[in-house]
């Protein structure tokens, strides 16, 4: 027993994990009387900041505050049940089936005495005259608390709670291709930060990410880096580096930047915004509309007086609850926040008609006038399927009025529609886990997430196949472009915010060097089979092209820069490559990526500390303490997979 603890002693050092910050709990939940398994139980503490859910296997592990005490497990059609976890590191649960399965479910609404009301956010099952009771059946749409009578008698809430209905788009992760074949990689930039909030949310309440979630383009750039300003006449510069890959000495890893220009924020242009809220049932937790309020006020507060702003709101209906008001009049602003109550059904296409009138009807020529919606992404009453609402988004971006979608919430985040929102809307997606984020994306990244200085930006990169093997583009999965659209300006593509940095990553794999990624193909027998040596007389290794419009332009601009071929140890980078290159590996290792290589959680660790940096607002100083408690936990899921595995083999 001696000799196995000092190891992990040593591993827990090596990490800089805290262990006794944290305690971890695991189990197995099954149905009583049947021992089967249940999916999709929802563990959480009593506070609810720290929430996972089953496995197919019924399997939990989630990592705890040594000041939790108890544990509660809740699903839809099962009694709820809090438990002590004092002394225990292994909790198993049996759940019993719960009231009314006959009838159809249309929302798990827990009935709570008048006096428990106070900790009816932690939905629990306790003694006494506080019983919460978890039940199937038909719930009224306005979901906020309503009179309900013939089950428990007067004097009875109910309370609306969400199971967890997150959504996000299924990524293919990018190959390697062989440049003789396919010598040009197409894509549109992406700025979006959204993914690494949204798996920092996952890993701080205990729980990994599912792999969809994971898209390492995001991840990477929503950090800040110190890349030169452009120096003429455009709003964009292309800035590259070339250095070995740290998860294979033998490949290479080319970094493309790009860095949108900064303006000062009092000669950005004037405003007209529209802040599109939804204020449905499913709104009515403190992490989604008492944290949206607090995000608005903070971005009240930056308001000038030329800016404008009106406040739509939508659940079973939209509604105008602020006209359009200068942006001196904070006072007003905030009070039409504080007002706003959460209730009804979800009408999100309705209220984007709404938001898109009123920001025509105050429109500002040469200005910058955009909605602002924020959600938790249900929509679900009139213009809702995603095919009507992105005509509409496109039909309005051209007359000048952009959309930024804000998420807020966990459980019924719907990301992969946001996403598609905020890219037919030529804007940006982010999602706000806290308050600490909401000031990240609504002052320090003001310019940038409100006011667009290039749109329509995309990446082609040409290849040379006497220098390059095979390649493979790191991300932007959901980005990619035919070749064609490159220089077709009819073609959607990302847009750039001021001062905004876009980051990407290709892996290459040299001419020459042997690798199980790049394919076996026998001899042609109809074409000549030509092989081009490394000794090819050009010393470059690509070209990178680019094309952006002006925002309010319909042309684009071509940039362009070749890149020599060079060769660099991976230590001699940069520490924006260096940490950048940190991060992606993380994003491989969360995805466990068949491209994941050597790629290990302590190189992430000791890569992104030795490449911290300038850190003004510690972003990369809170990235290394998650990489730390997310290497002790995927080992603990990782032990409990191979334990079913082999349980399976049995």
């Amino acid at each position: 027993m001696k000799k196995l603890f000092f190891p992990i002693f040593l591993v827990l050092i090596l990490l800089g994990f805290n262990a006794a910050a944290l305690k971890k709990i695991e189990g197995t939940v099954t149905e009583i009387g049947h021992k089967k398994p249940i999916t999709g139980v929802r563990v959480s503490n009593i506070s609810g900041s720290k929430q996972v859910w089953t496995d197919k296997d019924g399997h939990y592990v989630i990592l705890l505050e040594n000041g939790d005490q108890e544990l509660c497990f809740d699903k839809s059609g099962y009694l709820s049940q809090r438990l002590s976890i004092v002394k225990k590191t292994i909790l198993n649960v049996q759940m019993s089936l719960g009231m009314e399965q006959h009838e159809p479910i249309m929302n798990e609404i827990s009935i709570i005495n008048q006096s428990a009301q106070a900790n009816a956010s932690n939905m629990v099952l306790t003694k006494g005259p506080q019983k919460t009771i978890m039940i199937r059946g038909l719930a009224s749409p306005n979901y906020g608390q309503k009179k309900y009578d013939s089950h428990l008698g007067m004097g009875m809430n109910i309370i609306g709670h969400y199971g967890n209905t997150e959504s996000y788009a299924a990524i293919a992760e990018n190959t390697f291709l062989a440049p003789n074949k396919t010598p040009l990689s197409t894509f549109s930039i992406d700025v979006d930060g959204a993914a690494y909030s949204n798996i920092r949310r996952y890993l701080n309440n205990g729980g990994l990410p599912p792999k969809d979630a994971v898209r390492i383009e995001e991840m990477v750039n929503y950090f800040d880096y110190d890349y030169p300003q452009p120096s003429g006449a455009d709003p964009v510069n292309i800035l590259t580096e070339i250095a070995t890959a740290p998860w294979n000495p033998q490949h290479k890893l080319v970094k493309i930047a790009l860095q949108a220009k900064k303006i000062q924020t009092n000669r950005l242009p004037a405003a007209n915004l529209v802040f599109l809220i939804d204020v449905s049932g499913s709104m009515a937790q403190p992490n989604k509309l008492p944290l949206l309020v607090s995000s608005f006020k903070l971005l009240t507060d930056q308001l000038r007086p030329e800016d404008r702003v009106a406040i739509v709101v939508y659940a079973g209906r939209s509604a105008l609850v602020l006209p359009s008001t200068p942006g001196s009049a904070t006072t007003t602003i905030k009070d039409a926040l504080n007002k706003l109550e959460a209730g009804g059904a979800t009408a999100g296409g309705q209220g984007l008609e709404m938001a898109y009138k009123v920001a025509a009807e105050n429109f500002i020529k040469k200005g910058n006038n955009r909605v602002i919606l924020a959600t938790d992404g249900d929509f679900n009453v009139g213009l809702s399927s995603d095919k009507e609402m992105e005509t509409l988004i496109e039909e309005k971006r051209k007359s000048g009025i952009f959309l930024t979608v804000l998420g807020y919430g966990m459980g019924n985040i719907k990301d992969s529609k946001m996403e598609t929102l905020a890219n037919k809307g030529n804007g940006n997606y982010a999602y706000i886990d806290n308050i600490t984020e909401a000031r990240k994306v609504l002052i320090n990244e003001f310019g940038g997430t409100l006011f667009t200085v290039a749109k329509d930006v995309k990446l082609q990169v040409e290849f040379n196949p006497s220098k390059v093997q095979t390649y493979r583009l790191i991300g932007y999965e959901n980005r990619l472009l035919e070749d064609k659209d490159f220089n077709d300006d009819r073609k959607d593509a990302g847009e750039m915010g001021a001062g905004h940095t876009v980051t990407a990553f290709y892996e290459i794999i040299p001419y020459g060097v042997k690798s199980s990624f790049t394919p076996s193909i026998d001899p042609l027998k109809y074409q000549e089979n030509k092989i081009l040596g490394s000794n090819s007389s050009s010393p470059e290794m690509l070209t990178v092209k680019l094309r952006y419009k002006q925002p309010d332009g319909d042309k684009s601009k071509l940039l362009q820069k070749a890149v020599l071929d060079t060769s660099f140890p991976f230590s001699g980078a940069s520490d924006n490559f260096r940490f950048a290159a940190a991060v992606a590996e993380f994003g491989l290792l969360l995805r466990q990526s068949e491209f994941k290589q050597g790629a290990n959680f302590a190189q992430v660790i000791r890569l992104a500390q030795d490449a911290q940096g300038k850190d003004t607002e510690g972003y990369r100083a809170e990235f290394i303490k998650l990489v730390k408690s997310t290497a002790l936990l995927a080992k603990d899921l990782l032990s409990i997979e191979n334990t079913n595995k082999f349980n399976e083999k049995k």
